[in-house]
């Protein structure tokens, strides 16, 4: 009962906020009533290229508030920097383009880097741009986050707020939040101890107040990074309501421009940075009174070891030391992680809390045969389905056209295809089709896995691909049944891994529907199906190979065509 009254307020408090956004939804907006600086960060310069080719769009179709400066910022070429090294490369360019008039503005700041190697339909065109099935036009994630956070720059003293691309924070308060301290101010989040496992988590000062309302201004005395529940209890961030235990968790933070010009400072103590910076791990743990230097030397929970990283962490400690870090306990808000196929599947289709809080809609910008949606409990966005076209339980189709009598399994992922005449995709399929250009030649190839497939599992040598589980088979054995030697297999990249991300095995097509049905043969061949056999001298690309090689237009012009079939049919 109490999770359902709790959803029944964040669904009203996010109808507010997206009420709200979409009254500047394509409109010029007053000074102070939007965020003066809209920064994304992206891994490359490639990427950056693109983000901002979409931004440019959506700004055409009128999706974006207009009079607001929307930059994308790249990491430097080289070493991997990290979200951390992300926001101070971001903080020296906003710096050097803005100078004191930086001290005037709002910025929120949106990482949104990487390949997004566990949700693969967003790699090429950005998990910032990931589809919701909700609004018209469509909401991406992009204008998501802009509108649950539509009420902050209005009471928000001039700085920065620091959030992520794959990540969504419902809440409800009946105070707006007020962002006026100096230092950090971090946002918090009630969350089952399993989670804090995961997170960031929040050693609270003792309360001037017994009483618990939706949202308190509280002081952290420690936080910790992905610790055990043991180490959570021990440090006192384990608390008890109802005889429930949670601890808050982290999410979102806010620094003031006196923080920014010391963060700038420390970057130029730092730079050029050689290994991965965490912009939550890193920065927050070296606030309040309980920081220690200890945590400089914990690595247990990094990716990826690196030599320098605890020099760069006890700088940012001397450094950040006596900041304060503030917390604004939002006791009415949940947080939701779309950055894998199988949370983006789950709170797509069969989560009915977020469905409800969200307004998720079982198709959202689409022709398609409604009765037939809803009894499936599936989700469509921007496509075009035939009306003897059928989509099965738990799956979600998205910037596709699929043609009459094709069928989509279940809990099956489908996205920029198109589907001929009485195609079936199996059950727990991921299929993805891509447009690729080299040396002006326009092709297309389509990647498919297995929805619980691990892209970046590796291996040191193509010798072992045996390891390598695609559809549940060993690779080997999948290569085999596409009439293909294992020792004819390429990886792509510098040869130092083998995984399925950067193993070529994908064919390039001239076109989309054949791309689409080569890519489908092969995967019915390692489900069990009769073996298929391979044009001699076929193209095979890895995923790793398309996304350097995408042509983000061709791409686009596909969804364009899709959303002009789309508006003539309403």
């Amino acid at each position: 009962m109490r999770e359902v009254s709790r959803s029944s307020v964040l669904q009203k408090a996010t109808r507010e906020k997206l009420d709200k956004f979409n009254t500047i939804r394509g409109k010029e907006v007053r000074p102070g009533e939007f965020w003066d600086l809209v920064v994304i960060t992206a891994v490359d310069e490639d990427q950056r290229a693109s983000y901002e080719l979409q931004i440019q769009e959506k700004c055409n179709r009128k999706e974006l508030p207009i009079g607001v400066s929307y930059l994308v910022f790249a990491d430097p070429p080289g070493y991997k920097i990290g979200n951390g090294g992300s926001t101070l490369h971001s903080l020296q360019l906003l710096s050097d383009q803005y100078g004191e008039s930086l001290s005037r503005f709002r910025v929120i700041l949106i990482h949104a880097g990487g390949f997004s190697q566990r949700l693969p339909n967003a790699s090429a065109l950005g998990k910032i741009f990931t589809a919701l099935p909700l609004g018209e036009p469509l909401y991406q994630m992009l204008e998501l986050k802009l509108a649950m956070y539509v009420d902050f720059p209005s009471h928000m003293k001039p700085g920065m707020l620091v959030t992520c691309a794959d990540d969504l924070e419902l809440y409800s308060a009946s105070d707006s939040i007020v962002f006026d301290k100096p230092g950090f101010t971090a946002l918090a989040h009630p969350s089952p101890l399993s989670i804090g496992t995961t997170h960031g988590v929040f050693v609270l000062e003792p309360a001037d107040s017994s009483s618990v309302r939706d949202l308190e201004y509280r002081t952290c005395f420690q936080f910790l990074h992905k610790q055990s529940v043991e180490r959570m209890r021990k440090c006192g961030a384990v608390l008890k309501k109802a005889d429930r235990e949670f601890v808050y968790t982290d999410s979102t933070y806010y620094v003031d421009y006196a923080t920014m010009l010391t963060l700038l400072n420390l970057f130029k103590d730092i730079r050029p940075l050689r290994c991965e910076v965490d912009a939550y791990g890193d920065f927050l743990q070296s606030l309040g009174p309980g920081a220690t230097v200890d945590y400089t030397n914990d690595t247990a929970s990094v990716t990826k070891k690196d030599i320098n990283l605890v020099e760069i962490r006890k700088k940012i400690y001397n450094c950040l030391r006596g900041a304060s870090l503030n917390v604004v306990l939002l006791n009415e808000s949940k947080f939701y992680h779309l950055g894998t196929t199988e949370e983006y599947l789950f709170h797509f289709t069969s989560d009915p809390c977020l469905r409800a809080e969200l307004g998720i809609l079982p198709a959202a910008f689409s022709i398609y045969e409604p009765e037939a949606l809803e009894k499936a409990m599936a989700c469509v966005m921007h496509s075009v389905l035939h009306p003897t076209a059928s989509v099965s339980v738990g799956s979600v189709v998205e910037f596709s056209r699929i043609e009459a009598k094709a069928t989509v399994g279940t809990r099956a992922i489908v996205s920029g295809c198109w589907v001929c005449t009485g195609l079936s995709v199996p059950d727990e399929t991921f299929i993805h089709t891509l447009c690729t250009n080299q040396n002006g030649q326009t092709s297309f190839v389509t990647v498919a896995f297995s929805i619980q497939d691990d892209l970046k599992k590796s291996v040191s040598k193509p010798a072992d691909m045996d390891q390598l589980k695609m559809f549940g088979a060993p690779l080997d054995e999948c290569v085999s049944r596409w009439g293909l030697c294992a020792e004819d297999v390429r990886f792509s990249g510098d040869g130092s891994v083998c995984n399925l991300w950067n193993c070529c095995i994908f064919p390039v097509c001239p076109d989309m529907k054949s791309s689409f049905t080569s890519t489908l043969d092969m995967v019915w061949a390692v489900c069990g199906k009769e073996k298929v056999a391979l044009p001699r001298n076929t193209r095979l690309l890895s995923l790793q190979e398309i996304l350097q090689k995408k042509d983000l237009k061709q791409m686009l012009g596909f969804r364009k065509g899709l959303y002009e079939d789309i508006v003539a049919a309403k």
